[in-house]
């Protein structure tokens, strides 16, 4: 009788494929900017094996990648990419997800897996966060130039986002059905993970989206926020434009000058001024569109104004001024070199 035929081992390309096709976008329905974060670290990834292994990535096994080679690639994405602690994180994080699921496909692949799911992500300085302060916002507000129908868009664009205080990708994403239809009070934002929330708006942030609508589609799918040709701005767009908007702004509040302003920074500024205003940090959460609450507490950091005042509510405790005399000659000896 002969022997019952053992199945064979999937392939790593048909893994890696069912991976993105079944796996992220099939089973877990990830957002579009979730595969080309993972995709765009498999392709460096392949790039990099090819080049070490002198292997092309369709013959490459799970074997291959193994604990060194995933510590080497993370090495040379830092020494040679030039790629902070934060990206070799994400990096490693995709690689990891991938392997997860390829331990359910091929159990003999698991002695492998488990040393690379070993690898600890690296540990890395947090700066403080920074802010604008409502000068040097206000300047930059009104920088664009308004007669012009870039500027026109600019300017609205940027008291959105510091009203929002959204994410460049979720302004980008901003379309001119995400406005609420009475009264324009209010925006539909789509946040990471598929998440929607509705931020207010200001009276004078839905009146200027309202005369704003006069020159854009009247089309309910069009971008709020479209370049010349009619197709939403890129992030690179918007830090563009920011960019320009800062080159005026510079000039009429020099504290602007020595500082390096992104649209992400316009985001801790509306965190900023509404934890200033009083505003509860639950709230701000909810605002910003926060998944874990920890992340709003890093703007009571921030806020030294806020530290000083609590410092003002504390008694500072008695004190005498004591002179010191050493009681000891090798002391005093010590003491006077």
């Amino acid at each position: 009788m002969s022997g019952a035929v053992l199945p064979t081992s999937p392939r790593f390309p048909s893994l890696l494929q069912d991976f993105f096709c079944q796996r992220l976008i099939g089973q877990r329905n990830v957002t579009p900017r979730t595969v080309a974060t993972y995709r765009d670290a498999f392709r460096l990834l392949l790039r990099y094996t090819q080049s070490t292994l002198h292997r092309s990535p369709v013959a490459l096994t799970l074997a291959d990648l193994d604990a060194p080679l995933i510590l080497d690639f993370l090495d040379h994405l830092e020494k040679e990419r030039g790629n902070c602690a934060r990206s070799r994180n994400l990096r490693l994080v995709a690689i990891r997800s991938f392997l997860r699921y390829a331990a359910h496909r091929d159990p003999t692949a698991l002695p492998t897996i488990e040393r690379v799911l070993a690898i600890p992500t690296k540990r890395f300085d947090r700066p403080m966060l920074g802010f604008l302060s409502h000068a040097e916002m206000q300047a930059i507000l009104e920088a664009p130039d308004r007669s012009t129908w870039s500027g026109q868009r600019d300017h609205v664009m940027l008291t959105t986002l510091y009203n929002t205080g959204a994410r460049v990708s979720e302004i980008v994403g901003l379309r001119i059905a995400d406005l609420d239809p009475v009264g324009g009070a209010s925006v539909r934002i789509r946040g990471k993970g598929r998440k929607e929330r509705m931020t207010p708006l200001w009276r004078s942030t839905t009146k200027l989206l309202s005369d704003w609508l006069a020159h854009v589609s009247c089309d309910a799918g069009a971008p709020l926020f479209p370049n010349r040709h009619g197709h939403p701005l890129s992030r690179a767009g918007v830090e563009q434009r920011l960019r320009a908007a800062l080159v005026t702004a510079r000039v009429r509040c020099p504290t602007l000058r020595d500082r390096r302003i992104s649209p992400h920074t316009v985001r801790h500024t509306t965190a900023m001024h509404l934890l200033q205003s009083g505003v509860d940090l639950s709230v701000i959460a909810l605002w910003l569109g926060h998944e874990s609450p920890a992340t709003t507490h890093r703007y009571i950091e921030a806020d030294l104004a806020m530290k000083e005042r609590a410092l003002q509510s504390l008694q500072e405790p008695p004190s005498r001024r004591l002179r010191f005399r050493a009681t000891d000659r090798l002391l005093s000896f010590l003491d006077g070199l």
